[in-house]
């Protein structure tokens, strides 16, 4: 008999439910069904949202110059300029210092809590989140705590409840603005006052990632950073939601840091950004391309997703068994389930949806077992003609339960 060898805990206790609910869906795909994928929010998946031909045109132009060697590990020098630049147009000041290029935001996560976390640390995150706030800090030993957004309010933030779980060990407060996956977008009044809660903690620093801040439709969105006179803020974003270019893999973290307290963790931020040596080279050229030439092109892309997110939340409110807030930002829906017994199970609905009518959407318990559940959480991006027979499967499963 074989001896398997042990897998390490800190990755068997990893789930990333955007990409968990796929296993089935490609097992059911090879069966030679039709699904019809509305799980991930990948824009280049669908008609009519592509890269703009002139960041793909400077990738190409690198690879065709052979620009692709190893880079500077903190990014190249003109595309952090071009980022700082992009940054102090939203109202605060950044240096080409301040930022680093990273593998997409994800990357820029990891690095962060792995400079940030001790054991016994804490993250506080909100709830509905994006499941790497909840994946990664306990490959660090510390725990990440949900804070409350308000489902019955437009899913606003619950900032009594972020008072309450404050406490000493807390390292980073998140904000994800718009939020991914309820698309709320905060207010002015709301961040100004998580700022002053985090100010009360010395040892705090907020995260703020606004990796979707080009799909606001509320017209109030404000950069976390220009905001804040005192606290350490940490702005997240890159090129794979806006610029509409996810495989390129390629972000970045901005950092304001008013009075001088994180320069022990930048230091460990830096070691571990030469320590991976550097991001792709020619995507770098991509994104600079993307920052530094025209963006008309942008309104065009963001009136077709708006007119996809209108479609389904009107063909939403028609179905008997489901509800959902207007999204304030970025391009989900997340639904709820109203039938008590199915909403028990979002995690079981969101399976027999998939084996019964063949549509993938993501339980809302995969971005939250506390606030999430009772939901599932689907893209608007595809064209409509997919959205309308997605929601004719959809609205024939629940007529069958």
């Amino acid at each position: 008999m074989v001896e398997e060898v042990e897998v390490a805990a800190r990755a068997a206790a990893i789930e990333y439910a955007i990409r968990d609910v796929v296993v089935p869906a490609v097992v059911l795909e090879k069966q030679g069904h039709d699904i019809i994928r509305l799980n991930i929010g990948d824009p280049l998946a669908y008609e009519g949202l592509p890269t703009p031909d002139h960041m793909v045109d400077s990738y190409k132009k690198a690879l065709d110059n052979q620009d692709n060697g190893y880079g500077p590990s903190y990014g190249f020098p003109a595309l952090r300029d071009a980022i700082s630049t992009s940054e102090n147009g939203k109202g605060w000041t950044c240096t080409s210092d301040d930022v680093y290029v990273t593998h997409g935001v994800t990357e820029a996560l990891q690095i962060i809590f792995a400079a940030f976390l001790e054991n016994g640390h804490k993250v506080l995150a909100p709830g509905p989140h994006y499941p790497p706030y909840m994946a990664y800090p306990q490959m660090y030993g510390a725990t990440t705590v949900e804070y409350r957004l308000d489902q019955n309010d437009g899913w606003r933030i619950d900032l009594d409840d972020i008072r309450s779980k404050m406490d000493d060990s807390v390292r980073l407060l998140v904000l994800i603005n718009p939020n991914n996956p309820t698309g709320n977008v905060a207010t002015v009044g709301e961040i100004d006052e998580l700022i002053e809660i985090a100010g009360e903690w010395p040892k705090c620093t907020i995260i703020a990632d606004e990796i979707y801040d080009g799909f606001d439709f509320t017209g109030s969105l404000v950069s976390v950073a220009s905001r804040s006179d005192e606290v350490p803020v940490i702005t997240l974003n890159g090129v794979s939601k806006v610029y509409f270019a996810p495989g390129w893999r390629i972000g970045y973290m901005a950092w304001h840091d008013p009075r001088g307290r994180l320069g022990l963790v930048r230091d460990g931020v830096e070691r571990l950004l030469r320590s991976r040596l550097c991001a792709s080279t020619p995507a770098q050229h991509g994104f600079l391309a993307g920052l530094t030439e025209e963006m008309g092109w942008l309104e065009g892309h963001r009136a077709r997703v708006q007119e996809r997110l209108d479609y389904c939340l009107e063909r939403i409110d028609q179905i008997d068994g489901l509800e959902c807030q207007a999204p304030g930002g970025a391009f989900y829906l997340f639904v709820r389930i109203t039938d008590p017994a199915l909403a028990a199970d979002d995690k079981q609905f969101v399976l027999d949806l998939l084996h019964e009518k063949h549509v993938l959407v993501v339980h809302g318990s995969g971005f939250s077992p506390e606030f999430g559940a009772g939901h599932f959480r689907m893209v608007c991006l595809p064209e409509i003609s997919i959205l309308k027979e997605a929601f004719s499967r959809i609205e024939a499963f629940l007529e069958a339960r």
